[in-house]
């Protein structure tokens, strides 16, 4: 008998040892500048009292902190005392080293205080001490047979830049006031700070003009079709257009506060002179082409021809059409009056000048203003809209073809085509905000094209983590900061949304917040998989692409295929077949390169760790990996 507990007291000390070794490990996304662990956990008590000082900036980040705690099931009050359990301070005197965002978070035996200088830094304190928690105070409902507790650790934190923003395309396909604000709550709790509403486009304006009511009666609504865009069927005119929807003045401004309670500042984008068709069918004189009249706002039918790009029908505002900037200064006017960020987005991107080449008005244009190029007209579009943004008290920023024929003189570039863009406009000392596709476009796919939603590129998880926004012999000074970008072409709903954004803005959000010397890509990645968890308790879809095979073919000495396989993430076994039939642990372990057998019509894979299914089954045609032999492992 005597044995038999001793047996089991050994084992229940090596479990509570193992358990204590585990929670050792603290996860936070992104990094946190400093974090010293102690000794020990402070275990939230029965009574949970919280000290946060009263003021309206931070009258939601209290009821948010009321909400989370609720999961506890512990009775939890608000008290103005010091020996409250949770501490939130204002400092009395600031602390240069944290700015405005920053924070100090220490968590003792004793208790738990956040301090800051300002209350986004107090907001922000409240993010890393959830991710300290354990994963379930991400419950919307109490959790029961949870040991409630956070290490003892100490943590002196602020971002690497003031820039740290995500891109919401709401015109390919809209989405409802609630969707943007469940986004506003999911980029918030990794600390971003700017959303970036692309509102209008081709397929949609989604922001009501008063003064110009038919941007939104008519240019708010297309026809809804599914399958690949860019590639549909011309529509019937006849066709009831009733997809789309747009958000009212009274939305916009209900978003703004919605924002401004997680510290999130919202910058609005009109995009012109280019992707816009869907203003010259609400007003067909913007344009520079007889016959604009005839035009409809685009439901995903060709209507470019790429690259270039050249226009099948003319979707540009008219440089030469004085009612242009007529129509520019009455829409800036409103959005001036609507949204309180200095800046405003023009666009600017995409400009198909091919209708411009062949106006008479245009060539007028030229010779009185002694322009020489199409894109010198261009320019002189930009600095004249800069002008009118100005006159509002705001402050321009485009996509980097605004550099094309000479930068409007106080602009701001957003660099898209790589990070080439953001360089010369810093060069030129200009500010800068990094968001080459090359690393944040969240629209790409994010695995092997056999198994995604399929687009015109890959965008992997360890190459978003890659991305360094201050570019190598630019001065930093010149760059704010960056943002990922989501465009909605392919993205219908919610649940694509969010899986198309996580976890690659993890990697966005740890680029532009930790140091740049804290990044650790296998670290990083253990992080990522610990928060799924979270995310999974809040409902937020995500990709597990980043336990997925990568597939290379080359060829064999003997003109059969070779194909090498990989993971983005270490610790993981590729189970594999040839013979049609779904692998699990039991089928061969992937050790080296694979010769395809004779007559073998496909190959299937999955990754496990251990016993556990951690990707998804690939079933990859032979056929289509002979194809990319031939187009260089290309999976478009």
């Amino acid at each position: 008998m005597k044995k038999t507990m001793l047996l089991s007291l050994m084992v229940l000390s090596g479990l509570l040892g193992f358990s204590q070794k585990k929670e050792k490990v603290i996860s936070v996304i992104p990094e946190p500048v400093s974090m010293t662990r102690g000794s020990g956990y402070y275990k939230l008590p029965e009574s949970i009292s919280v000290n946060i000082p009263n003021l309206p900036e931070l009258k939601s980040t209290t009821e948010s902190i009321l909400g989370k705690l609720a999961a506890t099931g512990k009775k939890v009050s608000i008290r103005n005392d010091k020996s409250a359990s949770i501490r939130f301070v204002l400092n009395k005197t600031a602390e240069k080293e944290l700015g405005d965002e920053g924070y100090r978070l220490s968590v003792k035996s004793t208790g738990i205080q956040i301090s800051a200088n300002k209350p986004a830094g107090l907001f922000y304190g409240a993010q890393t001490l959830w991710q300290l928690l354990p994963q379930e105070i991400e419950s919307k409902t109490k959790v029961s047979g949870v040991n409630w507790q956070a290490p003892v650790v100490e943590i002196t934190d602020y971002p690497r830049f003031g820039w740290r923003g995500l891109m919401f395309d709401v015109s390919r396909h809209f989405f409802t006031k609630k969707d943007v604000e469940d986004f506003i709550d999911e980029m918030a709790q990794y600390k971003f700070n700017l959303l970036h509403m692309h509102l209008t486009d081709d397929e949609g304006w989604r922001i009501e003009i008063k003064s110009l009511p038919r941007l939104t009666s008519v240019g708010a609504w297309n026809v809804k079709r599914e399958g690949y865009f860019g590639t549909f069927a011309p529509i019937p005119k006849d066709e009831p257009r009733n997809y789309g929807g747009f958000y009212t003045q009274d939305d916009i401004r209900e978003l703004v506060k919605y924002a401004q309670d997680r510290f999130v500042n919202i910058l609005p984008e009109v995009d012109v002179p280019g992707h816009s068709m869907a203003a010259i069918v609400a007003y067909p004189d913007l344009s520079c082409t007889p016959g604009s009249d005839q035009y409809q706002v685009i439901s995903g039918e060709k209507f470019m021809d790429w690259p270039g790009p050249v226009a099948l029908e003319d979707n540009t505002l008219c440089p030469a059409n004085e009612k242009v900037y007529t129509f520019l200064n009455t829409v800036f006017t409103e959005i001036a009056g609507l949204f309180p960020f200095p800046y405003i987005h023009v666009g600017g991107d995409e400009c198909a000048k091919n209708f411009w080449e062949k106006s008479d008005a245009i060539k007028q244009l030229m010779a009185k203003e002694n322009l020489k190029t199409m894109e010198e007209v261009q320019s002189y579009f930009e600095k004249r809209v800069e002008k009118i943004v100005e006159s509002k008290g705001k402050k321009l920023i485009g996509w980097d073809e605004i550099l094309e024929g000479g930068l409007a003189p106080n602009a701001l570039v957003m660099s898209w085509r790589g990070i080439q863009g953001g360089i010369a406009a810093a060069k030129m000392g200009h500010q800068v905000v990094m968001s080459p596709t090359t690393y944040v476009y969240l629209d790409y796919m994010q695995g092997d094209a056999i198994s995604e939603p399929r687009i015109y590129s890959t965008l992997r998880l360890n190459k978003t983590y890659e991305f360094e926004p201050v570019p190598e012999g630019v001065e930093s000074k010149y760059i704010l900061g960056g943002q990922g970008n989501l465009w909605t072409e392919q993205v219908y709903n919610t649940r694509h949304l969010q899986y198309m954004i996580w976890p690659r803005s993890l990697a966005i959000s740890e680029s532009l917040w930790s140091p740049k010397e804290k990044k650790n890509w296998n670290w990083f990645a253990t992080k990522v998989e610990n928060n799924f968890g979270r995310m999974d308790l809040q409902n937020v879809k995500y990709a597990r692409t980043m336990f997925d095979p990568i597939f290379e073919v080359s060829k064999a000495p003997n003109d059969s295929l070779l194909i090498t396989l990989s993971t983005e993430i270490q610790g993981l076994d590729i189970h594999y077949s040839f013979d049609n039939s779904h692998p699990d642990n039991f089928y061969p372990v992937y050790k080296q390169p694979l010769l395809v057998p004779k007559d073998a019509v496909m190959l299937k894979v999955i990754t496990y760790r251990g016993n556990q299914v951690m990707g998804k089954q690939i079933d990859m045609p032979i056929d289509e990996l002979k194809r990319r032999l031939t187009k260089g492992n290309r999976e478009d």
